[in-house]
């Protein structure tokens, strides 16, 4: 595997690179993840098995159109590929440490507010399906915000938990219950991150930087909403944000339904707890 990587690296790079060392980099539960360097120059390395490499193709697209966006700042992609056993994609590579800083925090609200404000979109969705995690993400465009995240969101995740044999709630009403509350509020569709919780966002020594995005055009609240879910984002973060892009008042009221969808996500993928707290909210959804 290793020497395929050398060499579809150096015919992308076009000059030889030979990789001398190879570091294993904690994070994730999904990639096995390396530094690689040939003494001079290093880069990033996620593998996963073959079949994983559409995952990395649109990880890649998502990367792509965030830096097309001039806002955020992301890894600079390098290239997909593929050796008999293994997929992986090469990324440049950036030492980092936890976003903390309270400038760079600052910093990166106002990015991600200038993200929120690009682009002249008029639907929600995005050109193709992707990846939150490991679970498909479906994001075929529709006009209506209501419609788009009760069903492409809400409604598609209730049912991988039933899949599981799980019934959490009547799938088809709360869908209707989650329409319900978003059908009088229709955003300006927004470039979202997806998958913005502290552990995709961090600080180099050229500011902030945010990573394994998972794209598409919705309500900025819902990037807003997942920094709430896990925490760890500093207050100077959200002041940043602020400072640019007010949030409405009654984001409030709609932040339990966004983060609804990650918990249901973080259920069907790790399972455990994140099942009961998914049953908290979808009765405190009910009881409004």
């Amino acid at each position: 595997m290793w020497q395929a990587i050398s060499q579809q690296l150096s015919e992308t790079l076009m000059f030889t690179f030979d990789i001398t060392e190879k570091t294993k980099v904690t994070g994730g539960d999904i990639n096995e993840c390396y530094m690689i360097t040939d003494g001079e120059q290093r880069y990033f390395v996620k593998i996963n098995t073959r079949e994983f490499l559409p995952k990395f193709e649109v990880e890649a697209e998502n990367i792509r159109i965030l830096r097309e966006s001039n806002t955020v700042s992301v890894p600079e992609f390098i290239f997909t590929g593929q050796s008999k056993n293994n997929s992986f994609i090469v990324l440049n590579y950036l030492p980092t440490k936890p976003l903390e800083d309270d400038s760079n925090s600052y910093l990166f609200g106002q990015q991600l507010a200038r993200l929120h404000q690009w682009g002249e979109q008029k639907e929600f969705g995005f050109d193709q399906d992707n990846y939150i995690g490991e679970t498909l993400q479906p994001n075929k465009w529709e006009r209506k915000w209501a419609r788009f995240f009760s069903e492409q969101r809400i409604g598609w995740q209730l049912q991988l938990v039933k899949e599981k044999g799980v019934n959490l709630v009547n799938i088809s009403e709360f869908i209707e219950v989650i329409h319900e509350h978003l059908a009088g509020h229709q955003p300006r569709p927004s470039l979202l991150h997806g998958d913005l919780w502290n552990g995709n966002a961090a600080q180099s020594v050229f500011g902030p930087i945010c990573f394994d995005p998972a794209c598409y055009w919705g309500d900025r609240e819902c990037d807003i909403a997942m920094t709430e879910l896990f925490g760890g984002f500093q207050p100077e973060f959200y002041q940043g944000y602020e400072s640019i892009l007010p949030l409405d008042y009654k984001y409030t009221e709609r932040k339990d339904i966004y983060n609804l969808y990650h918990l249901l996500n973080h259920y069907n993928q790790f399972g455990g707890h994140y099942l009961d707290q998914s049953q908290v909210l979808i009765n405190k959804i009910l009881s409004y």
